[in-house]
């Protein structure tokens, strides 16, 4: 029997705990509720396991009205709720008749989201594993978006929950001034920040922005000063580095804009992060409203896991405890480092903060033989540049445990060059200055920074950074590269990071900052020195070329693979006009096309003798490159003074 929306208000969804798990190294965020202590205890209320499929209602506005008696729960943000126009309150069991309307008005005072929890749950189909909605994507919950007036929502006529309330110590006390307790890392040290940066970052009070939603939320306060002068091959910000993996709660510094990632925040990427919000604080992300305050608290490892296990008990009162270390962490090697990524998740850097492709395959072969060891507790593994983002469920792993497990591993790898790995030759069109390009950049001038120094053309600037002559020179080297994917989802839904494997093919660029609002699904950018297919419309950093067909088509969904590239595949573009790319694109998405792609394997010593062969070559386009991007960082540096 349905719930027929009548009014949906400017965002909800239907979300699940915990979301979509499995799919973060090709791109997909888990979703799922924002604020997930309100969504659990309403589901609690209703008589529910704590996950099951509900409704997320942003600043309120919803008026629905039930086809069938039903026994209902609210939680999170304070909002007036009427059935039939007489008060109902939250945090308690609701049974409501047939027939009648429930009308929720705007949040009061503090807090943003709110919890609609019915008993027997929301019924829609699992999409890529999960009920919850992934709006931007467009899957999951109710036809892959926000509700809107007219929608039917099916749930169990014949379910009955509670007649009582529940005791719960935990229900969430939401206020404008918020302590976001975090773990300091994974890059917390001297590389990239001074002293004074960290310990004003910890001692700010930072201001909520306007452009917060559930990919992030975005803070205001203080600039840092860095410890160095830019990202070198990652990109002309010192905020840039080699692209590894975030969990949910990072907080990260896209140029000198700070952002706490949310659920339906990105998996990859090439921005710092000082700091992780441990889990039992991830919930606060969902309340965090514009103008709120926040201060960040650093906490230890001991600490974290109690207020976690603390937290869960009391949600979940038979659930596993927690494991703790019966070793103290290790490492074997000089040149590895294992940082904490939050309170779930350990990431693992090889060598340098530099573009080796060495240790590109040391992190695949960790990868595969973590994938065959298959480690309790161990989850998601997601590949970076140089790095490997290793998840974990703290009732199944102690991560110091984990430090000590993979140190063995890392000792037992052995040499890389002759790895041989398989993949293909992926033949893209590319339309070189695609229209939807330029709108992007007018549309970052006209709304977010018109004195860039990327504006109002990305091309030219990608010329000058890179002592090139002309923009032809641009044009010739994006065309003639061969491009080695080293990752998927830098940008969402399969998006690939990939890097020419020719040297001089490498041209080197700086990320917006701040970063876009808008970009077009499948634009084409370089950051640093890598090229990223966007997999979706939405935020971003790259500075565009053009715009090419899908790297995630929807019509693959239900087959479970709608992922177009895997790592070590190689991307080769091919000139076309916009008209014929969009032609290309809808002839794409409805099964009428399909790509060129041929088999080739990678093998590295075979890349060292190319590098070797023409390391002259090489070096004159370096220092020329070089020469043009250190004259581009002082001038802004000149400028900013």
């Amino acid at each position: 029997m349905p719930i027929e929306v009548l009014a949906a208000g400017p965002m909800t969804t239907v979300q699940e705990y915990p979301g979509r798990r499995g799919l973060w190294p090709v791109g997909v965020p888990p979703s799922g509720p924002m604020d997930a202590l309100s969504f659990r205890l309403a589901n609690r209320l209703a008589g529910n396991p704590s996950g099951t499929a509900a409704l997320e209602i942003t600043v309120g506005g919803l008026r629905v009205r039930f086809g069938c008696a039903a026994t209902i729960a609210l939680g999170g943000a304070q909002m007036r709720a009427e059935l039939d126009g007489e008060p109902v309150a939250l945090w308690e069991p609701v049974a409501v008749h047939a027939e009648q309307e429930l009308a929720l008005g705007w949040t009061r005072g503090a807090g943003l989201r709110g919890y609609l929890a019915v008993t027997g749950g929301i019924l829609v189909p699992e999409v890529l594993g999960s009920r919850a909605t992934f709006p931007l994507g467009g899957f999951g919950g109710h036809d892959g978006r926000a509700l809107k007036p007219g929608d039917r929502l099916t749930i169990d006529a014949d379910a009955r929950g509670p007649k009582r309330a529940i005791s719960l110590p935990l229900r969430p006390v939401i206020r404008h001034e918020w302590r976001l307790r975090v773990k300091q890392g994974p890059h917390d040290d001297g590389e990239y920040f001074t002293d004074e940066d960290l310990t004003e970052i910890f001692a700010a009070t930072w201001k909520v922005g306007a452009q917060s939603d559930r990919t992030g939320v975005r803070l205001e306060g203080p600039t840092p000063t860095w410890s160095r002068s830019d990202g070198g091959d990652a990109g002309l910000h010192p905020s840039n580095l080699h692209d590894n993996a975030y969990v949910v709660g990072s907080l990260i510094f896209t140029g000198d804009a700070p952002v706490l990632i949310g659920p339906d925040g990105p998996s990859l990427g090439g921005f710092v992060s000082p700091a992780v919000v441990i889990r039992a604080d991830l919930w606060k992300l969902g309340q965090l409203r514009p103008g709120d305050s926040v201060r960040l608290e650093a906490v230890g490892a001991t600490r974290a896991a109690e207020l976690d296990a603390r937290q869960e008990r009391s949600l979940e009162p038979r659930m596993r405890p927690w494991k703790t270390a019966t070793a103290a962490p290790g490492l074997a090697q000089a040149d590895v480092v294992v940082r904490s990524c939050g309170d779930s998740a350990l990431l693992v850097e090889f060598g340098d903060n530099t573009l080796d492709l060495r240790l590109r395959l040391r992190v695949h072969a960790l990868q595969a033989r973590l994938e065959a060891q298959a480690l309790p507790g161990v989850g998601e593994l997601t590949p970076g540049i140089r790095s490997l983002q290793v998840q974990f469920d703290p009732r199944d792993a102690a991560g110091d445990d984990l430090r000590r497990q993979i140190a063995a591993l890392v000792a037992d790898l052995g040499a890389v060059d002759d790895l041989e790995i398989p993949g293909r030759v992926v033949h893209l069109p590319l339309s070189w200055d695609d229209p939807s390009a330029r709108e992007a950049m007018e549309r970052y001038m006209r709304l977010v920074r018109p004195d860039a120094p990327w504006c109002p053309d990305n091309i030219d600037f990608i010329r000058r950074v890179n002592g090139l002559e002309d923009r032809q020179q641009v044009r010739e080297i994006v065309f003639s590269s061969d491009y080695l994917v080293l990752g998927l989802g830098d940008v969402y839904l399969g998006a690939p990071v990939a890097v020419p494997l020719d040297p001089r093919h490498r041209l080197v660029t700086t990320k917006y900052n701040p970063a876009r609002t808008w970009t077009p699904e499948n634009a084409v950018g370089i950051g640093g020195a890598y090229l990223c297919v966007y997999g979706m419309e939405g935020p971003g950093g790259y500075q565009l070329v053009g715009r090419t067909t899908q790297v995630w088509n929807p019509r693959c969904i239900a087959e479970g693979t709608p992922w177009l590239l895997r790592p070590f595949d190689r991307l080769r573009f091919f000139s076309v006009s916009g008209e014929e790319l969009e032609r290309r694109r809808s002839a794409l998405l409805a099964g009428e096309l399909e790509l060129d792609t041929e088999p080739a394997s990678f093998r590295l010593a075979d890349q060292i003798r190319f590098v070797d062969d023409n390391a002259a070559a090489i070096a004159t386009f370096r220092r020329r490159q070089q020469a043009a991007f250190s004259a581009e960082r002082d001038a802004w540096q000149a400028l900013a003074a």
